[in-house]
């Protein structure tokens, strides 16, 4: 059942109001039968029926739990008389929790009889009736007053009068002993007694007196009739009927023992008979009766009807089981997307919060203090509220009671949004839970939900709750409240523990209060960094007296006791001055336990929350045993989540020092089956009260400590070294699996030397329960326990893929097609698509910080590539400026959007979010002098940031944006100092900043203007204006001299004085020759100005005038200087040139210019002037030496985007782009160890053989050779000569032939194995140069392309090496404005040739007909076709694929994969896989794909983070050679069923669409195929003649 509307609507608001359900994820049976007389059916059950039922469960993402207390026990064990009260609280339980049955009976309505195999169950087929453990006042002293004698005494003996129960009654005494089961006998024959003539007195009503005849089965049917639904009643009830019952009696029976067996027999038949009337009455419908006869081998198991009887037995079970579940589930509703997984967790947090709410107390002053803050700051600008108090003080309560009131403080319309931190697995990340508080306040204020790339990372995240706080502030009169308890919960992933994440300032009708431990002194000092003003923090202190004791008559009237005045008196004298709110909570648990006949001196209450939790495990430990205690919490505090109760049973059934003392003394009651009996965990349960909490996590309810100190103290007492390794290895035993699936555990008894070998039944642990449902639980646990267990190498093998990193595999890891030989990767796989990739990799954090592994780094490396972040700080839109401070620890950026984000680089976390210029001006405005009536109110502006410069030794930052705002920003607080706005929008915003630390001056200057702020108080130093029509292009402050700069775009020098803002002198700038400024750069230490202009001028500008620094070749696109201002480097279409600085200025550094692959956008100098880093139009960034001329040392490729922004900090290059929403950070170092000896250039001439074993490639700067490189050895093996610059390559594997095209036309042909054997291949008159070298699959026809005209020529095997004969086909192109761009030759001399424009052709050179294949809109970029020859694929520049039937020359799939925030769109390469099931491609967008060539489907995407220009498959895989001179080979294995839920671009912002078409065998261009060249209809012979020519 989904929520409804209004409970929706409640739960997105934050109103506190109860839930009429909460969705289950457990399925919890409660097995109600005869204790001695349905073992064998029990036994099967749990043996045959359970394990089905639960696999069903599994599979629809549940979990199964049996509660059957009278299993596994050899005799009842009752000593407190809780049995029947636990037994009703279960049923409640199952009826509340189950999303299936909930209650299913087990009874036999056979009766006594004198036969001899039933002589032993004589009277006890109606199952136990005990005798009641409370007795009513009023009642009681009725049935004493029918009572006299021995009877009278021995009720006065068993039953004690408590005047602290509401209402008092009279309690029956703990029992011990073998004794008590005559006693209760005649216990029960005297209430009987008693009732019987009470009620014929009229002092009982018959109601009354029955209930000293229930057996403990009918009081548990009685307890599901009352609570049941009619209409889901979800309980069943199974019957045996015994055919003879009436047989002879058997002769020689003692005549006593017959009448008083008559006399049971008839009171047992009226009571079955009625419990049988009362059954069908209610539950017709699931009454299943099942009829056994009654022969001499009925005892026996083997017996046929038996087994039958059993055998429908258990499949009714299952039947019933499954078809509930199914019917709840539909019932229920899907509640596992969004916004349904949000509204299960509001309805985890609002339980908690009513449950705190119940018992709050006192505490007003502190509520008051709080409501009046938040009252007074609801229409301003202020802080986060911080609660803050020692552990148990009532923090949480606190804030429960604050988000219960605090809507009618600020109105009924207010939002509320409550976390209590920690107490689910989404509240306890700080990436989960922010994107469900940036959820459930969208949802809740009507507005867009965030994006799918903002949920990618908790920065993105960090700066959209930033702005929705904003737009939340502007929206309306509403009013948002967020809570936020105990944020030390929170796990420190992302910095959380840093509080980067918390707003600065809340701005108006928006609060944020969060509370805080002060037993986390680390982290209570960040949040005061973060939020510095004292009077935002409120503490929590202890409970007076008073309220002490309010607050326990509060527990102790909900829990219907009181306390005499003496026990009033001690509790008070216990107290005197108070204390924690847990202290009181702990000792309403111990005088819960008090009755008014309790002795003075038994009256103990601890003074600590300490001393009271160890008395608390005291009586644990006496009452249920030291082991059991021990084991139990200990396994509770080693879970890393948390453990369900049906876990916690499977796992102590493994654990046989658990057992061993259960079965201390007598033998297990099943020799196949050995299980914790339920019992023994139920009534732990029962009494650990106060110790456990629920937690929700993996999608289930989990037991975890209320209190962290509980953990402390179990971890103290029960958990040393030893016993921690122990309990992990058990656990880590149970989420592996290793003992279910019928795998038999052994166990030594203590009291034999018998070995018990029998089957634990525990849950299995596959990865997968089906296609669609993986084992949360598992994945979450099982690397957590083997880590802490020490048992590394299964961790490395099973969970962290250590063959995986050996082997130096790269696989899709977002997608179920894994290598083959490494099984392990089916973890990965499964865990990044049930969990996101994100907890892959928390998990190797985790590792890889207790072991020293290099392989499993590599591994978490990769895996971090695989991240949509990839290894990218986001931003919300393109990046546009970017600025270090001096000490480079810092980096500060802003984006198109107007936001800012401030970021360590020495750890690389976020530090703020800053909203920026995003934001509303919110803070006091100082008034433009230019427009004094300047609006102060609240206004919205969304502007890009034009400029940043950070001061102050990296604590302050000024930026200036296009919204025409001037903001200066602490970076420690990450607040803005000031705000300064100028309304006068039609003047062009700041551009240029300059601060003057010395002077506290910072000038900001645009087109037509440079004011000048001072930097402590933001006043207005002086203001120099320009002329609208000479805009000024460049301009520098310079600090030695006083003096500010501006270069116009007529070329007008101006000089002013700094100081004052007066105008020194104003000059034309000679030799110009009409120029425009484009970039400049200022060196302080010369005085000058370097400025690059549109015409190529490069001019060192000064006071005196400008001198021509050289005249570049093209328009100077910008200009750089490094830090000590001794380097200079100059960037011009697609080259760099570098200057060394002299006396004179600066002259040529290095004697060539550095080549870049596109257009060059920006540059930077590292600090010791060793190297320099350019970024270009074609998304890659290189890195040259400057200390050795200028050689080029790395290409780094992954941006995606054009290069605009570069900064170097140390080894650390952090790049970004107007274009990307991501700054890429690349270490120097690490990425220069890890490239190969000699790293292929890219050149985008390359070729493999041999499996990738071999790669051959030209140099950058010496085209006329071709490398053979040996990539298994490192090294070069060959360099061969040709005549001319190399323009493409092609390999013959088969036949060792090497294809050289050549700029010149001409191929050249080198036998690999005899380099001096070399063939030409001269060109046709006037072609040059090749364009395209092709081999067929079997290596007999070869094809060379030019501009229009192919040449097709047969490969002759001969001896030592193939012959290349003159050409045997040669034919033209007539496409007018159209060239060939690639080339692929099939067997029979067909040929495929794309083009420029787009068109696609298959030739058939013998017959000469050629066959357009219609399909692509831009230039043919890639064509390749199967081993098969039957199909072909050809790709072009926008990212369409076609796949072909060259056999129909029809188009099969239509395939079309990009990136749409990737600027680089286009097919590179690709291959068919050995066996042409399926193909590989290689995209400019830095990807590589895996499509199923049946059906056209995408089934894996691996980003690379480079482009792959040629790809090859392997046996089992591909190999491919990369941009930047990688290898990559990955081995692909596809499973024979993908899962439905199953998506390749889950975790990739990517869009793939597939259009196939079916095969028309009528075609008519295979009927024209067909009819080859001896007939030729003219119009199909004129369509030839318009394409091509044969010559």
């Amino acid at each position: 059942m989904s929520f409804s509307p209004d409970t929706r609507r409640d739960l997105l608001r934050g109103k506190m109001v109860p839930l009429p359900f909460q969705p289950s994820s457990l399925v919890r049976i409660f097995i109600s039968s005869v204790f001695s007389d349905m073992a064998t059916e029990r036994e099967t059950l749990l043996e045959k029926a359970y394990p089905e039922a639960q696999a069903f469960c599994q599979k629809h993402g549940l979990m199964f739990e049996v509660i059957d207390l009278r299993w596994g026990i050899s005799e009842l064990v009752d000593p407190d008389h809780r049995n029947t009260q636990l037994s009703l609280e279960e049923i409640e339980a199952c009826q509340k929790l189950s999303a299936g049955p909930t209650f299913v009976v087990s009874a036999s309505t056979a009766v006594p009889t004198r036969s001899p195999w039933l002589k032993g169950l004589l009277g006890d087929q109606c199952g136990h009736q005990p005798v009641p453990r409370l007795i009513a006042e009023k009642e009681f002293e009725a049935l004493t007053l029918q009572l006299s004698g021995d009877s009278a005494q021995l009720l006065a003996q068993w039953y004690r009068r408590d005047e602290n129960a509401l209402p008092t009654c009279y309690v029956l005494q703990p029992a011990a002993g073998q004794g008590w089961h005559c006693l209760e006998g005649r216990l029960a024959s005297a209430l009987r007694v008693a009732a019987q003539k009470a009620e014929r007195c009229g002092l009982l009503s018959p109601e009354q007196r029955h209930c000293y005849h229930k057996s403990a089965i009918e009081w548990e049917i009685e307890q599901c009739i009352r609570h049941s639904q009619h209409s889901n009643p979800g309980a069943f009830i199974f019957l045996r009927e015994a055919e003879d019952s009436d047989r002879p009696i058997g002769q020689g029976t003692n005549s006593e023992l017959l009448e008083k067996a008559d006399n049971l027999e008839n009171e047992a038949k009226q009571l079955l008979s009625n419990l049988k009337a009362k059954i069908a009455s209610c539950y017709p419908e699931q009454l299943k009766v099942h009829t056994l006869a009654c022969s001499k081998d009925s005892g026996n198991p083997q017996c046929k009807e038996n087994n039958k009887y059993l055998k429908q037995l258990c499949e009714q079970f299952t039947a019933v089981t499954n078809h509930q579940v199914l019917e709840n589930l539909r019932y229920q509703g899907q509640t596992s997307e969004e916004p349904g997984r949000l509204l299960q967790e509001l309805g985890h947090h609002t339980a908690l919060c009513l449950k705190n709410c119940r018992f709050f107390c006192g505490r007003q002053n502190l509520l008051d203090n709080i409501f009046h803050c938040i009252r007074q700051n609801n229409d301003k600008t202020h802080t986060t509220l911080i609660l803050y108090g020692p552990p148990g003080c009532g923090k949480t309560a606190a804030m429960c009671k604050l988000s219960e009131g605090v809507q009618a403080v600020l109105g009924q319309d207010s939002v509320v949004v409550i976390r209590l931190l920690g107490t689910s697995q989404l509240s306890s990340a700080i990436h989960s839970l922010l994107m469900d508080i940036c959820l459930q306040v969208c949802l809740a204020f009507d507005l867009p939900p965030p994006p799918s790339q903002t949920k990618q990372t908790c920065s993105d995240l960090v700066l959209f709750l930033s702005k929705l706080l904003l737009t939340v502030s502007h929206c309306g009169t509403q009013t948002l409240v967020v809570f936020l308890d105990s944020v030390e919960r929170l796990l420190p992933a992302d910095g959380a523990h840093r509080f980067h994440w918390l707003p600065t300032d809340c701005p108006p009708k928006v609060h944020i209060i969060v509370s805080i431990s002060t037993a986390e002194p680390d982290t209570l000092k960040a949040l005061q960094y973060a939020v510095p003003e004292a009077e935002a923090y409120f503490e929590v202190g202890p409970l007076s007296s008073e309220e002490g004791e309010e607050m326990l008559e509060m527990l102790l009237a909900s829990d219907r006791r009181r306390l005499s005045p003496a026990q009033r008196a001690y509790f008070h004298q216990s107290f005197p001055s108070g204390g924690q709110a847990l202290l009181f909570k702990l000792a309403f648990h111990e005088v819960r336990k008090w009755a008014s006949y309790t002795p003075p001196s038994e009256l103990v209450i601890a003074s600590t929350a300490q001393d009271a939790m160890h008395r608390l495990c005291e009586r644990l430990e006496k009452s249920h045993g030291t082991v059991l205690v021990a084991h139990v919490l200990g396994y509770i505090a080693s879970s890393r989540n948390g453990l369900s109760d049906t876990e916690l049973k499977d796992i102590l059934s493994l654990d046989d020092e658990v057992l061993s003392e259960i079965h201390h003394c007598h033998f297990p009651s099943s020799k196949t089956i050995l299980r914790l009996p339920p019992l023994h965990w139920a009534r732990l349960r029962s009494d650990m009260g106060e110790f456990l909490a629920e937690r929700k996590a993996d999608g289930f309810t989990l037991l975890c400590f209320a209190h962290r100190q509980f953990v402390e103290m179990v971890q103290n007492r029960y958990l040393s070294k030893q016993d921690q390794i122990k309990r992990h290895f058990l656990l880590a035993d149970f989420f592996k699996g290793t003992w279910s699936w019928g795998m038999k555990k052994p166990l030594a008894l203590p009291h034999t030397s018998r070995t018990l070998n029998a089957d634990r039944k525990v849950a299995p642990q596959p990865l997968w329960f089906s296609d669609t449902v993986a084992n949360l639980r598992k994945l979450s646990e099982l690397p957590f326990h083997l880590l802490n267990a020490g048992r590394i190498e299964e961790l490395k093998r099973d969970v962290l893929g250590k063959d995986w990193a050996r082997r130096g595999i790269q696989c899709s890891a977002e997608a179920c097609f894994v290598p083959t030989a490494t099984g392990n990767m089916n973890w990965i796989s499964c865990k990044i698509i049930a969990s996101g990739i994100e907890s892959v990799v928390d998990d190797f954090a985790m590792c890889t910080e207790c072991i020293r592994c290099p392989e499993l780094r590599l591994v978490q490396e990769t895996l971090l590539l695989l991240k949509p972040a990839v290894s990218s700080i986001h931003s919300p839109e393109g990046v546009t400026v970017m600025a270090l401070s001096c000490d480079h620890r810092l980096l500060v950026a802003g984006s198109q959007d107007g936001s800012m984000l401030v970021w360590n680089m020495e750890v690389f976390e976020m530090l703020h979010a800053l909203p920026g210029h995003s934001a509303a001006s919110i803070l006091p405005i100082t008034e433009s002098p230019e427009n004094p009536s300047l609006c102060k109110s609240s206004s919205y502006f969304i502007a890009e940031v034009r400029c940043v410069k950070v001061f102050g030794k990296g604590t302050c930052a000024v930026s200036a944006a296009m919204d025409h705002s001037l903001r200066i920003w602490n970076l420690i607080s990450g607040r803005a100092r000031f705000i300064i706005q100028d309304t006068r929008m039609e003047e062009q915003p700041s551009h240029h900043l300059h601060v003057d630390e010395g002077h506290m001056i910072v000038y900001s200057s645009s087109d037509t203007k440079v004011n000048a702020w001072h930097l402590e108080t933001a006043e207005l130093i002086f203001q120099i204006s320009g002329e609208a029509s000479d805009a000024w292009m460049c301009s520098a402050v310079f600090s030695p001299g006083l003096a500010i700069m501006t270069v116009s775009e007529g070329g007008t020098l101006s000089l002013w004085n700094s100081n004052t803002g007066e105008l020194r002198s104003k000059r034309q700038l000679p030799g110009l020759q009409e120029e425009t400024p484009t970039s400049s750069v200022l060196i302080q230490k010369q005085g000058k100005m370097i400025v690059g202009f549109s015409g190529g001028s490069l001019s060192m500008i000064s006071s005196d005038g400008n001198r021509l620094l050289e005249k570049l070749p093209g328009r100077v696109c910008f200009v750089v200087a490094s830090e000590d201002e001794s380097i200079l480097a100059a960037g011009f279409e697609e080259y760099v040139r570098v200057y060394l600085a002299d006396p004179k200025g600066f002259r040529r550094f290095l004697a060539a210019d550095l080549e870049h692959e596109g257009a060059v956008q920006t540059a930077v100098i590292s600090a010791g002037n060793s190297i320099i880093v350019t970024g270009s139009q074609a998304a890659s960034i290189q890195v040259w030496s400057l200390s050795d001329q200028g050689m080029l040392t790395d290409t780094l490729e992954g941006m995606g985007a054009p290069v605009t922004l570069l900064a170097l900090c140390n080894c650390t290059l952090v790049s970004a782009s107007h274009s990307a929403p991501h700054l890429g950070v690349w270490n120097l170092i690490h990425n220069h160890q890890q490239k190969t000896l000699a790293p292929i250039p890219n050149t985008g001439c390359a070729a493999l053989s041999h499996g990738g074993n071999y790669v051959y490639f030209t140099q950058p700067e010496d085209r006329d050779k071709v490398i053979i490189w040996n990539a298994i050895e490192g090294e070069v093996c060959d360099t061969l000569d040709t005549s001319a610059r190399v323009r493409c390559l092609e390999i013959a594997e088969q036949n060792q032939l090497l294809f050289t095209g050549l700029i010149s036309g001409t191929v050249l042909v080198f036998p690999l194995n005899s380099m001096q054997d070399v063939a030409c291949i001269p060109p046709p008159e006037s072609q040059k140069p090749v364009n395209g070298i092709a081999i067929n699959k079997q290596e007999k026809q070869l094809a060379i392309a030019y501009d229009d005209l192919v040449l097709v020529l047969d490969i002759i095997p001969t001896d030592p090496c193939p012959v290349i004969d003159r050409p045997a086909y040669t034919f033209k192109t007539q496409i007018p404005g159209s060239l060939i761009s690639r080339v692929a030759v099939l067997a029979d001399y067909r040929v495929l040739y794309g083009m420029t424009s787009g068109d696609l052709f298959l030739y058939d050179c013998p017959r000469a007909q050629v066959f357009p294949l219609e399909g692509h809109r831009s230039q043919i970029s890639c064509l390749e076709s199967s081993h098969g020859e039957q199909r072909a694929l050809s790709g072009s520049e926008d990212s369409l694929q076609c796949l072909w039937d060259l056999e129909f020359c029809q188009q099969e799939h239509e395939m079309c994969y990009y990136k749409p925030t990737s600027l680089l769109k286009g097919i590179c390469c690709a291959c068919f896989s050995k066996d042409d099931k399926y193909l590989y491609t290689g995209s400019l967008d830095q990807s590589i794909t895996v499509w199923d060539v049946a059906s056209g489907a995408l089934l894996a995407v691996q980003c690379v983070y480079t482009t792959a220009h040629r790809i090859v498959p392997t046996a089992d895989g591909f190999v491919a050679i990369t941009k930047v001179g990688r290898i990559i080979r990955e081995q692909f294995h596809c499973p024979k069923t993908t899962p439905p839920q199953y998506n390749p671009l889950q975790n990739i912002v990517a869009t793939c669409t597939v259009k196939s078409r079916k095969k028309d065998r009528e075609n008519s261009r295979k009927q024209r195929y067909n009819q080859g060249n001896s007939s030729g209809s003219r119009s199909h012979t004129s369509k030839v003649s318009q394409i091509c020519s044969v010559m």
